[in-house]
């Protein structure tokens, strides 16, 4: 793990009971449905740097098979708490990532924003690796430019021209590309740029 996210994680791991508090309670429905139109009921998602479980949860209580993981030993133990048995939860970084084709979805929301920008491309291909063809993927990135740290975690902002450059050589297709508002409170004025992608079929062009 390079030090930027080393960084990232120590910084969960020491404020993870706050951002229980601070996030856990947040309705993310609009954005479940705008995932979820593209992933067959009861299908397996792939919570993608799950926070506290907060959409763990909300994917397993609509039906989903989920499996969730974050690289913060506090944050895991809080989804844990919170989903009580309902998903699969691990300690895991996103270099870790080994699945082939086992997911219909992957929700990384607010996640991948913390890998630096010279791991993300190996990052995305493991998670694109993991989706099954034709498998959606949601993605979340502070709406902006380039790397940045604040207050000890690493941010790397997206547009949707920077994201795409990004992804570049990922076999996916970015399918609704929308910006947000961020609903905390505080938060006012800060926006967020949403994509749900789909993962190339064999034999259909992207």
């Amino acid at each position: 793990m390079v030090k930027d996210s080393a960084d990232s994680v120590a910084f969960y791991d020491r404020n993870a009971e706050r951002f229980a508090t601070d996030t856990g309670g947040l309705d993310l429905s609009p954005l479940y449905e705008c995932f979820l139109r593209y992933v067959p009921l009861g299908g397996r998602i792939l919570d993608a740097g799950c926070g506290v479980g907060r959409d763990a949860l909300a994917f397993a209580g609509r039906g989903y098979s989920v499996v969730a993981f974050d690289a913060s030993a506090e944050m895991v133990r809080l989804a844990e708490e919170r989903v009580a048995g309902r998903a699969e939860v691990l300690q895991m970084r996103f270099e870790d990532a080994a699945w082939r084709e086992e997911f219909d979805g992957i929700w990384a929301c607010a996640s991948l924003l913390h890998v630096p920008s010279a791991a993300f491309s190996d990052a995305a291909a493991r998670l694109a690796g993991a989706l099954r063809p034709g498998g959606a993927w949601h993605m979340s990135f502070k709406l902006g430019w380039g790397e940045r740290t604040t207050k000890g975690r690493l941010f790397v902002d997206h547009t949707e021209e920077t994201l795409r450059t990004a992804l570049a050589g990922v076999p996916i297709e970015l399918r609704e590309v929308w910006t947000s508002e961020d609903t905390r409170p505080g938060r006012r004025g800060e926006r967020w740029l949403n994509v749900v992608a789909l993962k190339q079929q064999p034999g259909i062009p992207l």
